[in-house]
């Protein structure tokens, strides 16, 4: 699988990567897990537990300045924003290894919350600790991929020292550099970060950086906005204030609608809209999540096999069988060619070479089409075009747009045959987003998984006269439909 992954590009194994406890990463584009603080409180490791008492600790101190009005936006600036650390090749910016960091707005929220609904982190007398997710409780916007970035800054110290461990124990020395890391301690006596150097693998002109698996989860925090309304039919009964108890119920039923199909609707809403105003709302749910802490590890750690399983090993074993880069024959001379000669490849393997196989888990198909793109992003190794995420033209970013040169691009669009929009999609976003791209060349390749998926597809073609051609390329990745045997050997 070579140079798609860490321990390829390395030379480890990944039976070595994993003794040592970390993830063995893709180096091509970043894959959707994030650390989950609640991981570090929860765990029975006396390291991660320090882990999370300093985050708190950190928190405090930025409480302190919150009450004392701090008013200097370069002062906010340096203390509550923080960028990506890319070099995780950890996210949710599925097409690269960029993502958006912490700036000003999330520093503001920061700010703003750790001086008023958040004034008692660190003295809750509820819960058993305090903990940074209650942000996203409270502020809009402020979700897992911020916290997750938030946490990484904070510990990058402890994870910079846990990559050099392996990396000078299992790497060539002509693999390995010294980089000084930004913002690797924090100084509470100058009140200020400081920096520290690490030897750690390079790459191009910076570091990579390995997290343990156990620090790992996807989908979401275990606490979280959204499981917040699902709990809280429970939460005003275990209020113990009488009166309070009776406030925080009153206000929550002045807030939602009579009708029951839009009480529905709004719950979330109103359930945050009272935790805002009764913040002790969030503590009795934190409460209920610490108690089941214990489920929070299992089910993350489900989460990260089942995510090693499809990312590193069926994914890495498609992509190096889709492997263009040993393949002279099939040098194209633009990017619609190189595009298209993917594509159908890709068809040949998954309809033909039992390729369809590998997009299952636990005999389930997947069904998110931004686990399409972290798999087409790993057919693009070592490559002369260049392969983004289209800038977001206004109308929504397009899947990819690969390109050689200003005057040479064009875009990819991967479906699922279930996606809801995928009529609107086939009448009118390719064209729109060629106009707004200034290309003439798209192809749109859809796959299905199930007999009503193809059905929907072929019906949604027939009803605005589509066939299947150059720029519309099915792939049918059906289990149901395909002969009995062993793999087959794909053709070089």
């Amino acid at each position: 699988m070579g140079e798609r992954f860490f321990s390829g590009e390395y030379g480890v194994s990944r039976e070595e990567l994993d003794e040592y406890g970390a993830f063995d990463i893709s180096l091509l584009t970043d894959l959707p897990l994030f650390i989950d603080p609640f991981l570090l409180f929860n765990s029975s490791n006396p390291k991660y537990r320090a882990l999370h008492e300093e985050i708190i600790h950190y928190l405090q101190y930025l409480c302190e300045k919150s009450a004392c009005q701090v008013g200097n936006s370069g002062l906010v600036q340096a203390l509550y924003a923080f960028p990506e650390v890319s070099q995780t090749w950890l996210g949710f910016a599925a097409k690269s290894n960029r993502g958006l960091g912490l700036g000003r707005s999330f520093a503001q929220a920061l700010n703003r919350n750790l001086g008023t609904v958040l004034s008692s982190f660190g003295s809750e007398t509820v819960t058993r600790s305090s903990h940074i997710e209650k942000l996203c409780l409270i502020e809009g916007g402020v979700g897992r991929d911020k916290i997750s970035d938030f946490v990484t800054n904070l510990i990058l110290g402890y994870l910079a020292e846990y990559t050099q461990t392996f990396a000078e124990g299992h790497i060539a020395p002509d693999k390995l550099s010294f980089f000084p890391i930004r913002r690797s301690r924090f100084n509470y006596s100058t009140g200020s970060w400081e920096n520290r150097t690490y030897r750690l693998p390079s790459f191009g002109h910076t570091f990579v950086i390995l997290t343990p698996k156990d620090l790992l989860t996807k989908d979401d925090t275990w606490i979280n906005r959204s499981d917040l309304a699902d709990y809280y039919n429970a939460i005003p009964d275990a209020i113990p204030d009488v009166q309070l108890r009776a406030l925080v119920n009153e206000y929550f039923a002045s807030l939602m609608p009579t009708n029951p199909k839009e009480a529905k609707k709004e719950k979330p809403r109103v359930v945050w809209e009272v935790a805002r105003r009764y913040p002790v709302v969030i503590d009795y749910y934190i409460r209920d999540k610490e108690l089941d802490g214990d489920r929070a590890t299992s089910v993350s750690q489900d989460l990260v096999r089942g995510s090693e399983q499809l990312y590193v090993e069926q994914f890495g074993e498609l992509a190096a069988q889709l492997d263009f880069s040993t393949a002279p024959r099939q040098v194209p001379v633009d990017s619609f060619a190189a595009v298209l000669a993917r594509a159908r490849y890709l068809k040949h393997v998954v309809e033909d070479c039992d390729g369809y196989r590998l997009f299952y888990v636990d005999g389930q198909p997947i069904h998110r089409e931004s686990d399409l793109h972290i798999l087409y992003r790993l057919t693009w190794f070592d490559t002369a075009f260049d392969v983004n995420q289209e800038v977001n033209n206004g109308r929504g970013p397009i899947d990819y747009a690969v390109s050689m040169g200003s005057h040479d691009k064009t875009l990819v669009e991967f479906k699922i045959a279930s996606n809801s929009k995928l009529k609107q999609n086939l009448q009118a976003q390719l064209p729109v987003y060629e106009r707004a791209s200034d290309t003439q060349k798209s192809i749109e390749v859809i796959f299905f998984f199930t007999a009503s998926q193809e059905d929907r597809v072929r019906g949604i073609m027939n009803t605005l006269h589509l066939n299947e051609d150059d720029r519309l390329i099915l792939v049918d990745a059906r289990s149901d439909n395909k002969p009995s045997g062993s793999v087959a050997e794909v053709p070089v």
